[in-house]
């Protein structure tokens, strides 16, 4: 990982549970000396105890980034411990979901660096997305350094504003429970018309993957990929007259599902 300022000063994990270790994987594999990463976590697992970081261990003064991934009902325990790191060049780069910029400045100080994060679930194998936003104090800086740390992960997004956290969790944050649904479903339907349930489980997961992944790799947006595979009166379009129903098909149902997610996550951020 190119950035001396890491390496030199220090990076400061607070918790190692399943996303902080696929970003701790990928920063190491990226080159990050273990020696300059503290872990910080009650239950460090014996895959974390062979990396050779620094763990339950006394911290820096003052780590060049603090990346918390607590789980959100145990920040307002783990964060207080950090206070002296507050108000000072120490950014804190959070993944912690429904827990506002806000939070940070008033536990740490309305000088902190902060950026948050929204993740997705596929970061797990370098597969997932990040949406981030950080406040005045951190500066494009900030926001160089949480992207260099999070593309450890897979892509990142830059929002403009605090607020579309809430879009963003509806959309990528929340989204992966929506295809997997539609796998469940998907092979339910086949199960329906005649195949095995071990079989059309193969067949949706499979489908569902290699769909992703053609989107992924394709110039063509995904109209233009739909239109490509629907031969005119022929099985796909019939299929597609249900789904793209504007009432009871997938426009209205992802519409009211992603809305629905937005707005828990701001009723979540309000307390």
């Amino acid at each position: 990982m190119k950035n001396s300022r890491i390496a030199n000063d220090g990076l400061v994990l607070l918790g190692c549970g399943k996303m902080g270790s696929a970003m701790l994987e990928g920063w190491l594999a990226r080159g990050l000396p273990a020696a300059s990463v503290w872990v910080q976590d009650p239950h460090p697992s014996d895959w974390l105890r062979g990396t050779g970081v620094h763990i339950n261990a006394a911290l820096p003064a003052n780590p060049a980034i603090v990346l918390v991934a607590v789980k959100p009902q145990m920040m307002a325990e783990a964060l207080p411990t950090l206070k002296e790191m507050g108000n000072s060049d120490t950014l804190f780069v959070s993944v912690a979901a429904g827990t506002p910029i806000a939070f940070f400045e008033a536990t740490l100080g309305a000088q902190t660096p902060v950026v948050r994060a929204m993740p997705n679930t596929p970061a797990a194998i370098s597969r997932g997305i990040t949406a981030i936003v950080g406040n005045d104090h951190a500066g494009a800086k900030g926001l160089d350094e949480a992207e260099l740390l999070l593309s450890a992960v897979g892509e990142v997004v830059r929002l403009s504003e605090e607020a579309q956290i809430d879009a963003v969790t509806g959309v990528s944050g929340s989204g992966p429970a929506y295809v997997f649904h539609m796998i469940e479903t998907l092979a339910a339907a086949g199960v329906e018309q005649g195949l095995p349930a071990e079989m059309a489980l193969q067949l949706a997961r499979a489908t569902v993957a290699g769909a992703g992944a053609l989107a992924m790799a394709a110039d063509e947006d995904p109209a233009q990929l739909r239109i490509n595979v629907t031969s005119p009166n022929g099985t796909t379009q019939a299929a597609l007259e249900v789904l793209m129903d504007e009432k009871d098909g997938f426009p209205a149902l992802m519409r009211r599902a992603v809305a629905a997610a937005a707005d828990r996550s701001r009723e979540l951020a309000c307390g």
